[in-house]
């Protein structure tokens, strides 16, 4: 993974782009790596990232393919790779899975997957990992790509054709720890064109079974919020391109489909004993947990449009993710079943479409001054059933957004100076709607919620020649708070919605410094930031019955970052990274910020150190170890009924992954906690509200051997 800086390639803490600086189309299609490196598509006009107040992290796939050979999940490829980002939680949902202790806007294509209006945190499994040539990672709070970003934007990148003539891929993988029923299958096929076309088409199909922990128990199945043990995936994707002289064409279509096999069901643990969440053969209750993603997108661009370069996407994402069955009081309606007898799942479904449109003009007026200006659209409809009874749990929320954005740019020498302004309208409506029987059957008028808001950017790069580089940068980022988990738990008569919501944005200034270094023998790199937002939004969950509910207060995070690697020998890299992160709170408003941030929000302090040796012009092999601090906050602190004390003891996982190329294709062989560590998960340790059927052990040793062969 490299993060390029000002007259550098190196890795760095991600800091937000500057405000309206992204644009969602395709990787530039260039064949030298080197230009990959220093080139990012998450601009709103294609940029050398030494020109941008900021720090871009673009993960390869190169290395995209190494750390799935150690675990087949994304967000460990992000856990290892991205400082900022919070360990992985090893499960389908993503609760906790923070980025510098706020919510991170994940993108696939440019095309947003996130569903800030009902946050189900389901958003994670979207797309089959052999799709991703590459991911950016902006971390810090960013208005970029519209709402959601209060901590970074991830855009998830996917594979372009880029050699004339055809060519076919296929993939084997298998991985076991050497159990029954543990063993993850994965069999994929890629057809690449480019003529006077381009053309991808994408099948691939996954299956996994229920693994083990280091003591060789079974690990335990999360059965409401989701699990990958015990399940099957598949991806369809397509993508055909066109080039008409300046003119570019491009249409996408991704189907994705993640679901639980029902052949296993979760055994509780116990937490005042130690004893973990299991899991046993047998069929739980309802339909197995899924999520079911849709992605459509048409993209056009236009390389000589008066003067500037022109472009526009127009998209369409359907989202849909179904929860296991339970018996939670929260469901409980005696009208249907006796009390504590009706079981019942709900599902989080999210339409979106909307059309992105930039246009960029360098040398206006002056030499160096570039202006970057454009319309985002956004229409948004999400909503919560419950799947087995056909109860409304949360209404359709009805959210529009309208946002013209500017930018200016001046490079003059070394320095580099930019600026922009959004203005963001926002409109959310909701019909008259009946609460379930748990919240009384309340009858809750219709209503709507609207805001208009400004998001501004400054910023500047100074390239100090040398090797030497620095940038200081303000962003400001906003999102919205989860209107759908309180309109939900509306109890008492005569609400309205107009009055039940505070629509008001999240809105998060983000101001950071940093400084790097790049030579013959390697290269560092270290930033502090300071992230506040005076209405944050912070889930608090009720100890007795589980029920969250927003609370609106301020939220001050700072950081630490530092990164850096070293070259002692021509085929030997050393590498390590380092994020440190410290969020506070209130307990209610108008309080004092003296509250830590939970696992939730915020992750415990990170080192990830690396060896990688080039044994070979085609083998690599890298060995990394991952050391998570220990973490005890807000000792003895309840507020209400909600628990906010929290404690982790840290651990520390080695993985190994080699890669070796032959004329027969190429082989490669990762194994995930090399040394076998039984732990615990850091959001299983921490969460203050877990109970006996969340508490997981982490995966034991993990062998996994692939097999990848073009033509």
């Amino acid at each position: 993974m490299s993060f390029a800086f000002p007259a550098a390639t190196f890795r760095l803490s991600p800091l937000a782009l500057v405000l309206l600086s992204a644009f969602p189309a395709q990787a530039q299609q260039v064949s030298d790596p080197q230009l990959e490196r220093v080139v990012v598509t998450a601009t709103r006009g294609t940029k050398a990232i030494d020109k941008i107040p900021g720090a871009v992290a673009v993960i390869t796939a190169q290395e995209i393919e190494t750390q799935t050979l150690v675990a087949e999940d994304l967000s460990a490829v992000l856990s290892v790779l991205a400082p900022s980002f919070a360990p992985s939680r090893q499960k389908m949902t993503a609760f906790g899975e923070s980025m510098r202790g706020r919510t991170a806007l994940l993108l696939f294509d440019g095309v947003p997957q996130s569903n800030p209006l009902r946050n189900g945190a389901r958003e994670g499994y979207f797309a089959d990992p052999s799709l991703i040539e590459r991911i950016e990672v902006i971390s810090g709070a960013s208005a970029a790509q519209g709402l959601g970003a209060t901590g970074g934007i991830i855009n998830f990148i996917s594979r372009t054709p880029r050699e004339a003539g055809t060519r076919h891929r296929v993939e084997l993988k298998y991985g076991t720890q050497g159990r029954s029923d543990d063993a993850l299958w994965k069999a994929g096929y890629t057809l690449e064109h480019k003529s006077s076309f381009d053309a991808l088409l994408h099948v691939g199909a996954t299956l996994r079974g229920v693994g083990v922990d280091g003591d060789g128990r079974r690990l335990g199945l999360e059965a409401v919020q989701g699990d990958t043990q015990d399940s099957k995936a598949g991806d369809v994707f397509f993508k055909l391109g066109q080039d008409f002289g300046a003119q570019r064409l491009q249409l996408s279509f991704n189907k994705f489909r993640l679901e639980g096999e029902g052949d296993w069901k979760p055994v509780p643990g116990n937490r005042a004993t130690g004893q973990l969440t299991g899991a046993t053969p047998g069929t739980p209750a309802g339909k197995p947990p899924r999520n079911d993603v849709r992605t459509v997108s048409l993209d056009w661009s236009h390389n000589d449009l008066a003067g500037g370069q022109a472009r526009a996407q127009v998209y369409k994402q359907d989202f849909a993710a179904l929860y296991g069955a339970t018996a939670a009081t929260t469901f409980q309606d005696v009208r249907i079943a006796p009390l504590g007898q009706l079981f019942d799942q709900s599902e989080v479904v999210a339409d979106k479409a909307g059309v992105k449109l930039s246009w960029t003009r360098p040398d206006l007026l002056v030499e160096g001054l570039e202006l970057t200006t454009g319309l985002d659209w956004l229409k948004d409809t999400s909503q919560q059933r419950l799947a087995l009874t056909d109860r409304t749990w949360v209404p359709p929320l009805k959210f529009t957004s309208t946002a013209p954005f500017a930018q200016l740019e001046y490079e003059v020498g070394a320095l580099t100076i930019r600026g922009g302004a959004r203005r963001e309208s926002a409109n959310l409506r909701v019909d008259s709607y009946r609460t379930l029987a748990y919240y009384k059957d309340t009858a809750v008028q219709g209503g709507e919620r609207s805001f208009n808001q400004w998001v501004k950017s400054l910023g500047a790069v100074w390239r100090l020649g040398g090797g030497w580089s620095t940038f200081v940068a303000y962003n400001e980022g906003f999102g919205v708070p989860d209107a759908g988990l309180v309109l939900r738990a509306v109890n008492t008569a005569n609400q309205s919605v107009d009055k039940l919501i505070s629509l008001e944005p999240v809105v998060t200034d983000n101001r950071e410094v940093g400084l790097a270094w790049r030579g013959r023998l390697g290269s560092f790199s270290a930033s502090i930031y300071d992230s506040r937002s005076d209405l944050g939004s912070q889930i608090r969950v009720d100890a007795a019955t589980g029920v969250g509910s927003v609370l609106r207060v301020p939220v001050h995070v700072k950081g630490f970052e530092f990164s850096g690697e070293v070259k002692p020998l021509a085929d030997w890299t050393l590498s390590a990274s380092y994020a440190r992160t410290r969020g506070k709170t209130a307990a209610q408003p108008d309080a004092p910020l003296d509250v830590s941030l939970g696992a939730r929000s915020q992750g415990p302090d990170k080192l990830v150190l690396a060896a990688a040796w080039q044994f070979a012009p085609k083998g690599n092999v890298r060995l990394q170890a991952t050391r998570l601090a220990s973490r005890h906050i807000n000792t003895g602190r309840v507020v209400g009924t909600s628990k906010l004390e929290e404690n982790f003891e840290g651990y520390t996982l080695a993985d190994l992954a080699a890669t070796y190329g032959t004329a027969w294709g190429d082989f490669g062989v990762g194994v995930e906690n090399l040394f076998d560590r039984q732990y615990v998960g850091y959001y299983s340790q921490a969460n203050p509200a877990g109970t006996n059927d969340d508490y997981f052990a982490g995966r034991g040793r993990t062998l996994t051997v692939s097999w990848r062969r073009s033509f």
